[in-house]
């Protein structure tokens, strides 16, 4: 399915209504951008993760932990511990 849309002067675009419903976008979702030989490929994220899931192995200090732990611990050891 090819439909028109136009880029605006701000470099954005508006997926057409037709191609977001038949990929199940919707308002909020992420999108990945990226280029294949001078074409615009736009990737659902959540497609991203699956594709990638199980694709790393878990580091061990993460084993057992929520993913909400290991975002605070990795804020912890990027950002420093909050003073």
């Amino acid at each position: 399915m090819q439909q028109i849309a136009t880029i605006t002067g701000k470099m954005q675009l508006t997926v057409p209504i037709r191609v977001a419903q038949k990929i199940g976008l919707k308002t909020g979702d992420k999108v990945a951008v990226s280029d294949n030989q001078g074409k615009i490929v736009i990737t659902p994220v959540r497609s991203l993760i699956e594709e990638l899931a199980g694709s790393l192995s878990m580091s061990k200090k993460w084993r057992g932990k929520t993913i909400e732990q290991i975002i605070e611990d990795a804020k912890s050891e990027h950002f420093g511990k909050k003073r």
